[in-house]
């Protein structure tokens, strides 16, 4: 058995091109005792990938250079060597990287139990973006009935289970997204309040519009312009949770910060940085309410799936120009 393998060559500057990686292919060695053989199913294809290839500091490491590229993946325990924890048959969740199987002792895999949800849903809505959008929105949100909840990137696999979370507590919700496709998405589908199309319509115009009293929470998945003008519409005490910056990943030119940010200190408001790994304890207990939700019909999912480990780059590229619909995955599996 051979194992494909899609390996960083190089650290890009800008917008990765495709000789970022190469793709190659090794025998797949034996196990030793306690190691269990996976095969990966599906990949999670996210905006942190980005982030992920640069050699500064950051919350994780980057992706060293001869390493797999980093990715997280649900697939199936094809063989085991006396592993105490997997048995052959189990599928698991973890972070698997971009390639066709992975050995492992167990850590940081978790069963899954395909019989509840898709598997391609345990890296989407029941992983960590979900976990992303639950503990963003909840735990450093503090969202609440009655709150005014605006997320950018709505139509994302983070900023749309952020928006029927907040629907779930009895908040109104306001996502920006881009196109009328994605607009549709989340006004009829997933039963947002309202909804600015950032690629055509004058973004601080569709918040006066759509929130006319102000926000209480902003869930910023974009940085940049947005997050700028949204600061400018936050009610006392409100809460701003910085969960990503998509819009500034590849710049070649400084981050771009926000001069409103006096917003702030009128408004005696707050704005924080969330990783969702500080969260990793409460995990078991937001995919227990998440799967009770989904199963409840209250919280839907949509996974955008792309097949073969050879068209990773086309796919990831779809990441920054929106060209997707839902949350984006690679099946990998022959």
């Amino acid at each position: 058995m051979t194992n494909k393998q899609l390996i960083l060559v190089k650290r890009p500057v800008g917008l990765p091109t495709a000789d970022t990686w190469k793709l190659e292919e090794h025998p797949i060695p034996e196990l030793a005792e306690g190691q269990a053989l996976i095969q990966q199913h599906y990949i999670s294809l996210d905006p942190a990938m980005r982030g992920w290839l640069n050699e500064s500091k950051s919350y994780i490491p980057p992706v060293e250079i001869g390493a797999v590229m980093r990715a997280g993946s649900v697939g199936q325990v094809i063989a085991v060597n006396q592993h105490p924890n997997l048995a052959v048959g189990d599928y698991v969740s973890g972070n698997g990287g971009v390639q066709q199987y992975v050995i492992t002792e167990g850590k940081g895999w978790f069963k899954v139990d395909p019989n509840l949800a898709s598997l391609p849903t345990y890296i989407g809505t029941l992983g960590m973006p979900g976990q992303t959008a639950y503990h963003g929105l909840l735990d450093v949100g503090q969202a609440k009935a009655g709150d005014v909840v605006l997320v950018s990137g709505a139509a994302g696999a983070v900023g749309s289970v952020v928006g029927q979370i907040a629907k779930i507590k009895g908040c109104k919700v306001v996502g920006i997204a881009g196109g009328p496709q994605n607009i549709r998405y989340i006004l009829d589908e997933l039963g947002f309040d309202g909804a600015i199309d950032y690629k055509n319509e004058d973004v601080k115009a569709g918040l006066k519009r759509e929130c006319p009293e102000g926000v209480d929470v902003y869930f910023d998945n974009v940085g940049g312009e947005i997050l700028n003008i949204a600061l400018t519409r936050l009610r006392f005490k409100a809460r701003v949770v910085i969960c990503g910056a998509i819009s500034q990943y590849n710049n070649t030119t400084p981050v771009a910060g926000p001069s409103n940010y006096l917003s702030l200190l009128v408004n005696r408001a707050r704005m924080e940085g969330m990783v969702v790994f500080d969260y990793a304890k409460n995990y078991g207990t937001a995919a227990r309410e998440m799967a009770q939700w989904i199963q409840e019909g209250k919280l839907k999912t949509r996974e955008d799936i792309y097949e073969g480990i050879e068209n990773f780059y086309e796919t990831f590229l779809r990441l920054f120009t929106g060209e997707k619909n839902g949350k984006l995955v690679l099946k990998v599996i022959e």
